[in-house]
Parts: C-alpha cells; structure tokens; sequence
C-alpha cells in the first residue's frame, strides 16, 4: 500500500491582479508607516519610537546620558525592527542643531557638522532628551492619547505624541514616498505660537492674515529669505510652493580701496565643504573670473572669505554671480503633504495644518481633564472613608480588632465602599495623628474645586479655548523668540534688485575659433589666425562655416526652417576632438540644416531670404533666441528653404538665382521686418534662390572664385527694380553660383 502525500493547494492569480496588490500594500507601508509625518506631533514612527524609547529609559535632561547604541537597541527590539543604522541616522539628525531647528536629542559626542561630516559610531557618542522634547511627550501616561500593541504584541507604543510642542512646522520634515513627497521647511515657534492664539478664536483666518503672523521660515542656519511676500502668501494657501534662500554676507573694508567678502551665513542643508569645492571648481575653470580664491576661515562659526581679483569689482556684481552659479543661492520647496488626524495622507495648506494641531490639543485637554477627574473622584472617595475613620476612631479599631471578617463588618457599619474599606484597612498607624485629619480636610476642599474646575472646563468650549491660548502662550515665552533658542535666524529680506551682471562676471575672456563642419559638427578652437593650426575632421566631412569669437560672445546660428538659434561660446565643446553635433545644443530636427553662422554684436541689420525669392531685413537685436527651440524669423513652406543670412552693410543688394541670372536694387526697396516671409526679390521660370548679399554699389561687387576673390564696378547693366528676373551674372562669375 503507498502512502498518499497531499499536495499543496494552488490558486491560480493573474500576474498583474497579484503585482498590484502586493505593491499597493508596500506603497501603503511607505506611506503611512515611514515617509510621511503625522501633522498632530509631526513625527514620523522612526522618530516618535526614539522618543518615546528614550523615555522609558528616563534620559529626561535632568538626568545624565545613556550610550546612543543602547538607545537604538531599545528601539530595534521593542519598537522598530529595522536597520540599525537608520535608527541611528534618524537619532543623530534629531541632535544636530544645525539639521533640526528645535533639536529633539541632546547629543554629547561628535554627532557631525555642517560640512557633511557624519556622526561618530553610536557606541561613542551619548543621547538624552531635550526640553522641546519633553513638551511633545508630555502628559503621555494621562490617556492623552492612543496606544497600540508593537509588532511582537509584547509592549504599547503611542500611536502619535501628545505634543503640547507644533513640532511639524516648528521643524519642518522631508521624506519621500511611493508616488508622493513631502517637504516642510523649519518655522518659528514664536511666531506659530501667535497665529495658533489668532486661529483658536477666528478659524476662518485666512493666509493673508496668517501670513502677518508668520513671515516666512525660520531656518536653523539662518541665511536671507528673499522670496516676494504674495509669493509666501501663496505657497502657505495652497501648501505648495518655494522659497528663495541666500548666504548672508558683509563687505570687510582692507583699506586703500581693497576689500574682502565674508559670508557668515550658508543656506539651509548645503554642505559647507561641498560648497567651496564647487566655488573652487568653477574658478579653476575660469567661470568665476571676477573671483581670486576662496578661503574657509570657519571656526564653531561660518566665515567664507571671497577675494576678488580687482579692487574695481563692484561686491554686489561679484556675490550676484556667486548666487547665480553656486549655492549659495538655493529654492527650498513647500509641499504640505501629510497624514491627517485619520491616517490619510494630502496636501494641507497653512491654515489645515495649524487647525489640526490646535484639534489635537483640544482632544488632548479633554482627555487629561477626564484621566484627572477620575482620579480626583477616587482620591476623594478614599478620602471620604478616611474622614469617617476619625469621627468613628475607636469603633472602627474595635471591629478591627474583634472580627473576623473586619472589611465586610466596616461595610455594613458605616455604609463604605469596597475601596473605601480596603483603603481603611491598608492605613498606618501613624495617620491617626490629629494633624493628618486637618491635612486630609484641606485635600479633600483643594480636590472638591479642582473637580468643579474641572468639570466646568469639559463641559465649556470658551474655557477650553482659553485653555489653549495659555498653552500655547506659555510654549511662545518657554520657546519663542524672547529666548535664545527661539530667536529669528533667518532674516527676511525684500527681494533683491535686478543686477545686470556682465557675462564677463561669469566666463573669463579668451579668443577662440568657432567650427562648424558640413555634417553638423561644432567645436571652438583656441586663438584666432595662424594660432589655430590644422584642423582633423571625420572622415568624409570638411570644414563649412568659421568665425572668430570670445568665450563670452553668443553664436547666432540660421536654420533652413527660418529659425535662428543663439549659443553661448562658453558652452560650446573645446576644439581636442571632433566637437559635437550641433543638433545636440539646438532643437533642430533631422530634416534641418545650418545656413549661416555669425557672431552677435548688437545693432546690426540682417538681409535673410528664402529659395523661393524672397527676403527681409531684420534687426539684429530681434534674432536674439532665449530657448534651445531658436526664435522664427522667414517663414518658409512646401520646398521652400531658408537660404542666407547676411550682415546687412552698403547701400545695394545682389541677388543671384540658380539661373545665374543677376538683379541689383537699393537696399531702401527691402522692408524691415522682425517675421514673416519676406517680399519678392527675383522672379524665376523656374529653379530658385541661389545666394544674396549687400553691398556698396561705388565699391564694386565681389565674389570668390576658386582661391581669388574678383570685384566687377561696371554694373549698370544688372542695376534695376526689387522683383525682375535679371540679366545673367559677369563673366567669371563663381561656378558655385554664390557670392562666397
């Protein structure tokens, strides 16, 4: 007989039925249980478990410190079983203080700094609570809130603090989730303080108003806010927005017309150390030429010395140039994205956030009134069967002492209850002196008001309210701005003026020779002339367009498509190698092509037109593009090509067909247009546009042919009118049917 072995059940589960379930759990885990703080503590659960593990281990700040490594190891085997050392990162950020704006953990140890170092290994550094920290824990064993089993079922954890402290906004969080994000920048407490009182009376307040009482954040390593206030106001109405940070600085005057650059102040989360490499970086490749060298004098205290390289730059230029290129100047994002009171995550504005808070107290409040009142009404329930013990001292001794039973027999004697009676019998003889009946007289009145007080304050929103005003008026004078912590470090600035910097501020000036090859090709050479030498192409390809520039001029390219396109020459690839595509730099699609390339000077005019025949002027000024997409100036349609591109100098302009038919008229016959298709400038059977150009009649008309370039004065017999077909071009004119 064989054994018949089960076989395990199987269901079967579409692929994609099975994926989305299991990755929407974990994006639910991500969410709520990691990345997002809960906007009544501002807490995420990594954070609040340290807490509330560290105060189990009673590191309040009274008391000394305990190993930050027997701290982690609390919360991993407790609360939090996750990697150790993202227990600790999260432990060491709560301590710095330039990180944190109202610090959680008093560190002792090296617990990193401001230029990125990290923290000591937990086994060396030690932790307690702070103040800040005990006033978001405060009144957690008065049922202020909700417990719940941890993730062994052995212990309760809190599931959120009762944070008497708006920590959320006193210090900001970021994090990010499955498909959302959250980062809110650091306030200050002063200031949240004023506008909860405002809010717990009118909480219809708007931002605008809201705004008045809290100017902007207040980061832990100060620096100028120089965002527009209707732009704040924004932000906090919406929950979403941003705000402009910058490096706070001086001017340290070195005498005879020198002077030095000090900043003292570095915008929130840059690494100091990171920041003057980038500083040093970009002078080494010569974009910050107004700049000498930067020198980290820091000590506890940011100094950066800037020295610039002449005494005649203006320090508003040069720092303008710094804020532009380094951060120095950075965008700190708004994005009020968090749980609300039921675990939902959204986007609240200021006004959401701040009424959840003040909610939370409310229900806190009530909840530690009710947690008092029952202990009050059992207090005095024992203090009552106390009292009866002294009117009845020597009959209650007597049952004490004679019965078997004394408990039951005190009952029915005195008509006590079960907890009065055991609290008789629990007393010592030592109570029965006659000052502890006197004692007991004044406790019972000093418990019956407070359970009056009590009692009415449940039972009256006007009394909680103000309730909540004192708490939150008592937080401002523990915390606010009256006191060191609390003071404002970051300033609020008006925005800053427009300061035209010179592209000179920022690309050092040098020669160079800008290729462009027939395949597309593009790459600037150093020097100008002779000191360029020979240039290598790819195979097939050859040299098309050259001019002579600097690094600080713009390249202005014209397309076939009509579009003329502008280039930094600072950003154009060096000439080592090949170059690059010049598509890569420009959004110019396959089927276009460069027509002409030039560098813009500023003031002139531009002869542009199209193989069908027609043509402008236009100001030089007006081809300007601000985006890799280019500017569109000749319209051009079907077949028709954009074909030239030329400065417009002299009083006549020559075109040429592929006829090789020859029409000359005056300059003044060509409008000046900033767009559009142009006015005929010569009529063809058939075939097109070959090439224009402008010239001085008296002068002559030159072209190149072959190494030469020929120069024909004789040229009444092609002198006519803007639109006629011409007489055929002068002998020896250029096979190539161009100008050249």
């Amino acid at each position: 007989m064989t054994d018949v072995v089960d076989k395990p059940h199987i269901e079967p589960v579409a692929l994609g039925e099975a994926l989305s379930e299991r990755y929407l759990a974990y994006a639910l885990s991500t969410i709520t249980a990691r990345s997002l703080p809960d906007v009544r503590d501002g807490l995420k659960p990594v954070h609040r478990r340290l807490l509330y593990a560290m105060r189990q281990l009673k590191l309040n700040p009274a008391d000394g410190f305990k190993k930050s490594a027997r701290v982690v190891g609390d919360v991993i085997g407790k609360y939090h079983p996750h990697g150790d050392v993202a227990i600790y990162d999260a432990l060491v950020r709560l301590a710095q203080d330039f990180a944190a704006r109202y610090p959680l953990v008093d560190g002792q140890g090296n617990f990193g700094n401001v230029d990125g170092d990290s923290a000591a290994a937990m086994r060396y550094t030690e932790a307690r609570m702070t103040e800040v920290a005990m006033a978001l824990l405060e009144g957690i064993d008065e049922d202020a809130v909700d417990f719940r089993p941890t993730y062994d079922g052995s212990e309760d954890e809190p599931v959120v603090l009762p944070a008497r402290f708006p920590n959320l906004l006193a210090n900001g969080a970021s994090g990010i989730a499955v498909g959302m994000a959250t980062s809110i920048p650091p306030h200050n407490v002063g200031e949240l303080c004023a506008a909860l009182v405002h809010l717990v009376d009118k909480r219809n307040a708007q931002a605008a108003t809201l705004a008045g009482y809290i100017p902007g954040p207040d980061f832990p390593t100060g620096g100028e806010l120089v965002e527009p206030h209707e732009n704040i106001k924004e932000a906090y109405a919406t929950g979403r927005g941003s705000f402009r940070l910058r490096a706070r600085w001086v001017k340290e005057d070195l005498g005879r017309g020198q002077y030095q650059i000090v900043v003292t102040e570095i915008p929130y989360q840059v690494q100091k150390s990171r920041l003057i490499e980038r500083i040093a970086e970009l002078i080494d490749a010569r974009k910050l030429p107004l700049l000498e060298t930067v020198l980290d004098e820091s000590a506890e205290d940011i100094r950066l010395v800037l020295q610039p390289k002449s005494r005649t730059v203006e320090a508003e230029v040069l720092m303008e140039s710094l804020f532009r290129a380094t951060e120095l100047e950075t965008r700190v994002s708004l994005n009020m994205n968090m749980l609300d009171g039921d675990g939902v995550p959204r986007v609240m504005n200021l006004r959401d956030a701040l009424l959840a808070f003040i909610d939370h107290r409310q229900e806190v409040l009530v909840r530690r009134s009710r947690y008092r009142l029952d202990k009050i009404n059992h207090r005095l329930e024992i203090l009552g069967g106390y009292l009866i013990v002294f009117l009845n001292l020597d009959e209650v001794i007597r049952i004490i002492r004679e019965e078997d039973e004394p408990k039951p027999a005190l009952i029915k004697r005195f008509k006590l209850s079960d907890v009065q009676a055991e609290a008789i019998l629990n007393m010592r003889l030592r109570s029965l002196r006659k000052l502890e009946e006197m004692e007991l007289k004044r406790e019972k009145k000093a418990l019956t008001d407070e359970k009056k007080a009590l009692n009415a304050l449940l039972k009256s929103q006007p009394q909680q309210k103000k309730a909540l005003k004192a708490e939150f008026k008592d937080i401002r004078a523990k915390f606010g701005e009256k006191t060191e912590l609390g003071k404002r470090r970051t300033t609020i600035g008006k925005p800053p003026a427009e300061i035209d910097v010179p592209i000179e501020a920022t690309v050092e000036r040098e020669p160079i020779t800008v290729v462009l090859s027939a395949k597309g090709w593009i790459r600037a050479v150093k020097g100008h002339g002779d000191a360029v030498g020979t240039l290598r192409f790819k195979e097939g390809d050859r040299e098309r367009f050259r001019c002579e520039a600097h690094t600080t001029d713009k390249l202005v390219l014209f397309a076939t498509n009509g579009r003329f396109y502008t280039v930094a020459c600072d950003k154009l690839p060096g000439g080592r190698g090949y170059g690059d595509p010049v598509k890569l730099m420009i959004d110019l699609g396959n089927e276009g092509d460069i027509a002409s390339m030039m560098v813009y000077v500023g003031g002139r005019q531009f002869l542009v037109a199209s193989s069908e025949g027609r043509g402008f002027l236009v100001p030089e000024d007006a081809v300007l593009a601000q985006t890799r997409g280019g500017k569109q100036v000749l319209n051009v349609s079907g077949q028709a090509e954009a074909v030239v591109a030329r400065v417009a100098e002299g009083s006549h302009v020559a075109v040429v067909g592929e006829n090789r038919k020859l029409i000359i008229f005056p300059v003044g016959e060509l409008p000046e247009m900033t767009r559009g298709r142009g006015v005929i400038l010569q009529r063809y059977n058939s075939g097109g546009l070959s090439d224009a150009k402008t010239f001085t009649l008296k002068e002559g008309l030159s072209w190149r042919s072959g190494s030469r370039t020929r120069t024909e004065t004789n040229l009444k017999n092609w002198v006519g009118k803007r639109g006629q077909a011409g007489r055929i071009a002068p002998p020896g004119f250029a096979s190539a049917n161009r100008f050249g």
